[in-house]
C-alpha cells in the first residue's frame, strides 16, 4: 500500500496523486509500488536496485538502526519502533524496523506491516517540513516506547498482586515474557540513541531553534525510556528472585511438616509391628491388651506431636 499524505496545521490531507513537499507512506510495498516510488523519486537504475535492497532490509525484524547518506543526496535511515506482539511470539511487545528516506522534495516512510508510530503520526497536525517532520517522527517513536512501558508497568503490578496470592506458573511465565520484551526494548532504544546522536551532529537537522528544541526533547525522552526499561527489568529480576525464595520456603515448610507427621505415625506403626511378631509378648494373654497397647501408642504419639509443635517443627 502506498499513501500520499500532506500534514497541515489543521488536518492531514490524503492525496490521490503525489506532489512535492509531501509525506509518502509505504506499508509492505509490492514490486509495482516500489517501481512507482522510484519514478516519483526519479531514481536511476543503480539507485533503484539500492532502494529494493533497503526495502528488503526493513522487512527483517532483526535489522539494526542505520543512517546513510546516499550518493544521490538522499538520506536513508532505519529506526526500531515498539509494537504489540501479534501473539506469534512468546512475548507481549516487539520492536520492528521503520525506514525513512529524506529527499529534497519528500519524506518517505516504509514499514513491513501496520505500525503504531505511523498511526500516531497521522494524528498530528503541523505544517509540513521535511526535517521537522522527521524529527517529530523520531520524537513520536521515543514517546511510543514510554507509552508501552506504562502498559508494561500496569501488567507488572497486576502480576505481582496475583503472585502475592498464589505462585502460579502462568504468572511466572508472564513475567518471563515481559522480561524478554524489555530486553528487545532496551536494545532497540540504545541503538536508536546512537542513531539519534549521529543524526543530530548533522547540520541540516539543527538549523532552526524549533528543531533544536525537538532534538532536546527527543534525547531526554529517549534517555528516560532507557532508564525506565532498566528499572522495570531490574524489578522483574527482583520479583522472580523473591518468588523463588517464597517457593523454596514453602517447600521447606511442607517437607518439615511431612517429616514431623512421619515421626508421629511411626510410633503406632512400630508398636503394631512388634505385636504382630510370632513370639511371646507382654500382655498377650490379657483380654484388654489391644486397648492398652493402642492407648499407649496414642499417648506416646501425642506427646511426641506436642514436643514437635513446641519446637515449631509442625
Amino acid at each position: 500500500m502506498i499513501e500520499f499524505l500532506k500534514p497541515t496545521s489543521t488536518d492531514l490531507l490524503e492525496l490521490k496523486q503525489p506532489e512535492k513537499n509531501i509525506w509518502i507512506n509505504l506499508v509492505h510495498p509490492d514490486e509495482k509500488e516500489v517501481v512507482e516510488l522510484s519514478k516519483i523519486l526519479d531514481l536511476k537504475v543503480q539507485d533503484f536496485e539500492d532502494l529494493k535492497l533497503d526495502i528488503e532490509s526493513i522487512s527483517d525484524d532483526d535489522e539494526i538502526p542505520i543512517y546513510e547518506k546516499k550518493d544521490n543526496g538522499f538520506i536513508f535511515m532505519i529506526i526500531k519502533t515498539p509494537q504489540d506482539s501479534t501473539g506469534s511470539l512468546n512475548q507481549d511487545y516487539v520492536t520492528v524496523p521503520l525506514g525513512i528516506i529524506i529527499t529534497k522534495d519528500y519524506v518517505v516512510t516504509i514499514v513491513s506491516k501496520k505500525n503504531t508510530v505511523i498511526n500516531r503520526m497521522k494524528q498530528k497536525t503541523f505544517a509540513f517540513d521535511r526535517i521537522y517532520f522527521t524529527l517529530r517522527l523520531l520524537l513520536v517513536t521515543s514517546r511510543s516506547y514510554l507509552y508501552f512501558l506504562k502498559e508494561v508497568n500496569r501488567r507488572l503490578k497486576k502480576i505481582e498482586h496475583s503472585l502475592e496470592l498464589d505462585q502460579n506458573n502462568k504468572e511466572i511465565a508472564d513475567l518471563l515474557d515481559i522480561q524478554k520484551s524489555l530486553v528487545y526494548f532496551n536494545t532497540s532504544i540504545i541503538n536508536n540513541q546512537i542513531l539519534f546522536e549521529k543524526i543530530f551532529r548533522t547540520p541540516m537537522f539543527i538549523k532552526s531553534k524549533k528543531n533544536k528544541e525537538i532534538i532536546d526533547d527527543l534525547l531526554d525522552e529517549n534517555r528516560q525510556a532507557m532508564q525506565t526499561t532498566q528499572i522495570y527489568s531490574d524489578n522483574i529480576t527482583h520479583t522472580l528472585t523473591v518468588v523463588s525464595s517464597i517457593i523454596s520456603n514453602n517447600l521447606n515448610r511442607i517437607v518439615k511438616f511431612l517429616t514431623s507427621v512421619s515421626i508421629v505415625i511411626a510410633i503406632p506403626t512400630l508398636v503394631a509391628s512388634l505385636y504382630g511378631m510370632n513370639v511371646p509378648l507382654p500382655l498377650q494373654t490379657n483380654p484388654q491388651a489391644f486397648i492398652l497397647v493402642l492407648t499407649i501408642s496414642v499417648i506416646v504419639s501425642v506427646l511426641i506431636g506436642v514436643f514437635l509443635w513446641k519446637r515449631k517443627l509442625f
